[in-house]
């Protein structure tokens, strides 16, 4: 990498502030202690540079990316337009949980036969389950009807505004994501 600047803020390797130079002069003291000069902000005015070996510099940075990314997943939630309110509240519950890890949820409301003949009780079912999920995401479309369904996408909110409403507050031993875990809900017998 070049720098291309004539004046640099110079940091060594153990994050002290050498103050501003030359380019040159900070490429001799790199020299001098057998490192490299890595320009660490190139937008700032000086541009800041450090004194530091750019294997390690690599491997820093490969490491803040690799905490920076999350999975974010899609769940789905399934839903049928004269579902008992327990049951959609169980789902709103689960739906709450996942929104919670910082999983996406996508909505789904099937009709089934006789049941596309009254669309506004499938539209106000999936409308008490966003209403009662809107303390921790966001509605990424309006419920949309594509044939016998209706879709809706959720968004959580960000992680410090994330609050559980319908679940308790998870502790500290089951702080991490069980979302992926087989519980064996889905299991036939």
């Amino acid at each position: 990498m070049n720098i291309r600047a004539t004046e640099i803020r110079v940091i060594n390797s153990k994050g002290e502030m050498l103050g501003v130079m030359p380019t040159s002069r900070a490429l001799e003291l790199a020299r001098e202690e057998g490192v490299d000069l890595i320009e660490i902000a190139a937008a700032a005015v000086p541009p800041v540079c450090k004194l530091m070996e750019y294997g390690k510099y690599l491997y820093e940075e490969a490491k803040k990316h690799k905490h920076q990314k999350t999975t974010t997943k899609v769940k789905e939630i399934k839903l049928r337009p004269r579902i008992d309110s327990h049951d959609l509240f169980i789902k709103v519950r689960r739906a709450e949980n996942f929104l919670y890890h910082g999983h996406k949820i996508k909505l789904l409301l099937q009709y089934r036969y006789r049941e596309l003949e009254h669309p506004e009780i499938g539209l106000e079912t999936i409308g008490r389950a966003i209403a009662a999920l809107m303390h921790i995401c966001t509605r990424d479309n309006e419920p949309k009807r594509t044939g016998r369904a209706i879709v809706v996408g959720l968004t959580p909110v960000q992680q410090n505004k994330r609050k559980l409403v319908h679940n308790a507050a998870p502790g500290e031993d089951d702080g991490e994501d069980d979302s992926a875990v087989d519980n064996g809900e889905n299991d036939t017998e």
